[in-house]
This record gives C-alpha cells, structure tokens and sequence, in this order.
C-alpha cells in the first residue's frame, strides 16, 4: 500500500499503446481553453513564460503544469488538464519551459529533466502574489521526473504544496532513453531529435563559441545530443552523468507529501525501473497506479476528457 488497483480500460483502438500515444499528441481536438500568457523574468536574466487559465470560482488554489521533452503549454494533455481543474475550482499556471514558449530563450542553457531551479522561480512566484492557499504541481513525462526531484531533493519546500501528481514519468532516464532505441519507438525517436537538431542549429548563432557547425554534425541520436548539449550546457560530465543525477527514482523515498503517480504498463517510452511497486508498497505517500493501457500519455476516454484528467483532479481533491 498504497498500490492503486486501475480501473482504466478503453475502448479498442485505445488499448494498443502506440496508437493511444500518438493519437492523443497529433489527433485529438484541442481543447477550448483562454489562455494569458506572463513572462517570468528568471534570476540569471533569462524567461519562461507561463500560460495561465483561471476558474470561475475565485479559487485560493492553484495548479502548476510541467510539460513532457520538446512540449509546451498548448499541447492537448496541457489543455485538457487544465481545463478540469479549471471547471472545478482551480487555477492553472501551465508553464513553458526554457525556449518552449514559440520564442528561444536568451542563455546558452535550456531546460532539461532535473533542471529544478526554474520550477522553484514559478513557484517563489506565484507564492509573491499572495493568492494562493494551495499549489499543486502537474508532471507530464520530463516534467513529471522534474517535478518528483523537486520534492525529493530539498529539506524543505512551501507548505502551500500539499499534493502532487506524475503522468508517463521516466524514473531511470537512461532506462527510457534505452527504451526509446528499440526498433518499435523510431518514430517518436526521430521527431524529438529531429527538434532538438533544430533548436541547437538555431542557438549556434547566439553561441559560436560554444557551439560549431562540427558538433551539431555529431548530434545523430538522443544519446548524442545529450552529450554534445544537454551535459555542458548545464554543468555534467557526459550524458551518463546527467542521467544518473537526475532521474527521479532515487528521490521518491525522501519525499514528504502525497504523490499520485500514473504510469501505463503499455508505455513504451518507460522501462521497467519506472515502475516501483516495491517502494510504493511501503511507503504511506506514493500512490502508484499502473493501468494496462494507456500508452504515453494517451489514457483516453473521450476526446473531452482523459482518464488521467480525471484521476488527476481527484486525488487533488481528496482528504
């Protein structure tokens, strides 16, 4: 305990993970949601920019949505998540992570999966604004694995946190990075590279002397990419280092509050570390609930809502 007994089971086409995957990430209606968009000027002089969407109700709580690799606060399971919690008493701040927001951020770092400062800068934000009885951060994918660092990495954090959730979270990033080399995964594989070629190609501009036309030449898979940028840019020896510093696993046993964590048995981009049932058996505060289905964040149930929305705002919502 606290192991979940999942009671997801979608219709037909839904239960083969890859056509959920990609279904809810390419073909699903957009969700009607207004939008404002803020800017957070970050204390090294950079931005991320935060999409906001407010209820109806005046509420004194708030929900903070941390998107997957290569994502952005206007993605359907950002929307769709939003607007549940909206339409039940929550404000939303869904955040774009470094260079995320459509417009490339100023410094030669980015975001990456343990890059927890920029989500401690949203948070000492919103708290500013002296509005909020309650903050409930949101996890999807790389961002559910930056969030769980988050909490388990510091002695303290605001007691206005008092739950948290993870959606399709990489525990072991190397694990999913070995994962998304299988064979079956090429097209996601080369979609995410194909992106992040791109932003690289565009930042060597602003950073000829950190980046040459040479190294991008060497940027052919993930793995390579996280050599060549991901590690130097934010202070790691190579790949492997940035993996094993970051991956989330080994925080959940320090952290202190309820956390609701979901993750899909069909999931493809996730290996087997992703899913700890041991360690959620014995501890009193990691809710681990793990569907058969689901794939990748794609645990539909109709195009106006998923299950993980709602299963999302009901353990917020629970005493």
């Amino acid at each position: 305990m606290p192991l979940i007994k999942s009671n997801y089971i979608p219709s037909f086409p839904f239960k083969n993970g890859h056509f959920s995957t990609i279904y809810s990430a390419k073909l699903r209606p957009s969700p009607g949601l207004i939008q404002q968009r803020e800017r957070l000027q970050l204390p090294d002089g950079d931005f991320v920019d935060i999409d906001w969407s407010f209820s109806k109700k005046a509420p004194p709580k708030v929900a903070i949505l941390l998107h997957g690799l290569e994502g952005n606060a206007q993605r359907t399971y950002m929307k769709g998540q939003a607007k549940i919690l909206n339409q039940n008493g929550w404000d939303v701040a869904a955040v774009n992570f470094r260079g995320c927001s459509g417009e490339a951020n100023l410094s030669y770092q980015s975001y990456n999966a343990g890059k927890t400062d920029d989500l401690e800068a949203v948070i000492n934000f919103i708290l500013k604004k002296n509005k909020y009885s309650e903050i409930a951060p949101v996890g999807f994918s790389l961002g559910g694995n930056l969030l769980l660092k988050y909490l388990g990495e510091r002695e303290s954090f605001p007691k206005e946190i008092k739950k948290a959730v993870a959606i399709s979270t990489p525990l072991s990033l190397k694990g999913s990075l070995e994962s998304l080399n299988e064979f079956s995964n090429w097209v996601y594989r080369n979609s995410f590279l194909t992106n992040l070629r791109k932003k690289y190609k565009a930042k060597m501009k602003d950073f000829p002397e950190k980046m040459t036309a040479s190294d991008y030449k060497k940027i052919t898979s993930l793995l390579e990419f996280d050599n060549v940028y991901t590690a130097p840019a934010h202070g790691f020896k190579d790949a492997f280092d940035y993996y094993e510093k970051n991956s989330s696993l080994q925080f959940l046993p320090k952290i202190k509050i309820p956390v609701f964590l979901l993750n899909a048995e069909n999931d493809s981009f996730l290996s087997s570390e992703c899913y700890p049932t041991d360690l959620a058996s014995k501890m009193k505060n990691l809710f681990l609930e793990t569907p058969k289905y689901g794939g990748h964040v794609g645990f539909h149930q109709t195009n106006k809502l998923y299950y993980s929305e709602t299963r999302t705002f009901e353990f917020l919502n629970s005493k």
